[in-house]
């Protein structure tokens, strides 16, 4: 159940087939078949789609743990500069007082939380405040902002729950938690895999079996194959 994971969909399609008789094609008593004879030669995985639905969210009560409840990624700052996006919501303090995740990239934009904070505080539209020891009015200390995307589909996993924009999947749209379609920030939670285990333990014995009809077909025809020869010869 890893934090933000999204489930992959396999994309088939079937092979060429082999034509043993055109629909519309005569008979031997030169009638018109209203069906033809086409016999397929299998399938083939032509792709793999990302599917971004939304997980559950579950509380943890952690100041820097924060789920996106509808659209929306959160960016992270890779040690090469370049932007990477994730659903996953764990984060912590690095010695400098950095929102980080657990590999120790830097949420951008960034957020410097002060080193003598006794609270931290994220509004679902992202506002970061915190409350410090020689002043009681919360202090504002940064705005997390959300991306999206047009096709979100599009973007190339990396790994570690991190995501990178391609010409597939368009520029990322910043802005606001809870404005122009982006979802809400949720501090204390943590969205869980969108994968649905029993559907997915359903689907694997479903799967299973037919792999076991298919095995004792081809086992049929190698014994009927197998006695044809022996009695012919």
């Amino acid at each position: 159940n890893t934090t933000g994971f999204k489930r992959d969909k396999a994309v088939f399609q079937d092979l060429l087939y082999q034509i043993n008789r055109q629909p519309g094609g005569l008979s031997t008593q030169n009638s018109e078949l209203p069906s033809g004879l086409q016999l397929g030669t299998g399938v083939r995985v032509v792709g793999t789609v990302k599917q971004f639905s939304q997980g559950n969210l579950q509380i943890t009560e952690q100041p820097l743990d924060m789920a996106i409840n509808g659209r929306g990624f959160l960016q992270i700052l890779l040690p090469d500069g370049q932007i990477a996006y994730t659903r996953d919501g764990q984060f912590q303090l690095n010695v400098n007082g950095d929102v980080v995740n657990p590999d120790g990239y830097l949420l951008e934009p960034a957020i410097n939380v002060p080193n003598n904070a006794t609270n931290i505080t994220i509004g679902t539209d992202g506002t970061v405040t915190a409350i410090t020891d020689d002043q009681a009015a919360p202090v504002n200390v940064g705005q997390i902002t959300l991306v999206d995307f047009i096709n979100p589909q599009g973007l190339q996993a990396i790994g570690n729950n991190l995501f990178k924009e391609t010409i597939s999947s368009g520029n990322p749209i910043e802005g606001q938690a809870g404005l122009l379609g982006l979802g809400t920030i949720e501090q204390g939670s943590l969205e869980a895999s969108n994968v649905e285990v029993v559907e997915e333990l359903v689907n694997m014995i479903t799967t299973q079996r037919a792999y076991e009809m298919n095995s004792k077909v081809v086992s049929t025809a190698d014994q009927m194959l197998q006695f044809i020869t022996n009695n012919i010869g």
